[in-house]
């Protein structure tokens, strides 16, 4: 699988000068690039998708890029690296001590920039693997335990899953309103059972919205996109323990 599929970027910075040609050379150094031209359309975007990590502007108009960046740290456990023009020890603590993973002054040399964006995905998968293994998913009064595949209703009756439906509902909640077609769930599904999931995704589909949709006609969460696949519509959450 290619970096692309693999790693996608936000890019929020009011100045399509500096934003739009910085994206193309980020598409073509192999990541996935969405744009955003303030913190709003920012958080607007993440309605519908989590990037892999998130590249901020400091200085915008209206909300500026600290605000955000406390709310994708502390919110959505997003890394960021902040993009500034300011280049003061000052300035670049105060991004620190907020949250922020690095820090690159304006202008810079965009081949440090995809560095420092690779450098910072290694370090933060280092830091939360353990701890995310460790975080069940919530949606709507639902949870799903990751290491003990155990599903648990609102009321907090046990719900039984198949394997195959446990990597299906995984893969929606890793996703959550995203349109993902019937490929990428295959590739997300990887295991054993795949060639038999390949010939049975609506199945599963249908089987496993059954046991989470109170009406499975019309359902609420597992939404069909025509022409597109499916879109897990609901909000997924998923805290992460306490340090130690």
């Amino acid at each position: 699988m290619t970096e692309t599929a693999l790693t996608s970027l936000l890019l929020v910075d009011d100045e399509a000068s500096l934003r739009e040609p910085l994206a193309e050379y980020l598409v073509r150094q192999g990541f996935d690039v969405q744009q955003a031209v303030s913190a709003a359309a920012a958080r607007s975007l993440l309605r519908e998708t989590v990037p892999d990590l998130v590249l901020l502007d400091v200085m915008m108009p209206g909300e500026d890029g600290l605000s955000l960046c406390r709310h994708l740290v502390e919110a959505r456990q997003l890394p960021v690296i902040l993009l500034t023009a300011k280049g003061e020890a000052t300035d670049r603590i105060i991004g620190l001590e907020i949250g922020a993973d690095d820090y690159v002054t304006k202008p810079f040399e965009p081949r440090e920039l995809v560095a420092r964006i690779r450098s910072v995905l290694r370090r933060a998968g280092r830091a939360s693997s353990t701890r995310l293994a460790d975080s069940p998913y919530e949606f709507e009064g639902w949870q799903l335990d990751p290491l003990k595949r155990r599903l648990t209703d609102p009321e907090g009756v046990l719900v039984s899953i198949s394997t195959a439906e446990f990597r299906l509902l995984r893969a929606f909640l890793d996703h959550p309103r995203q349109v993902l077609d019937r490929d990428q769930l295959l590739n997300m599904v990887q295991g054993r059972e795949a060639h038999l999931f390949d010939r049975a995704v609506d199945n599963q589909i249908s089987r496993l919205r059954r046991k989470i949709e109170a009406d499975s006609r019309n359902p609420e969460y597992i939404v069909t996109v025509r022409g597109g696949g499916y879109r897990f519509a609901a909000k997924v959450s998923r805290p992460l323990p306490d340090k130690d």
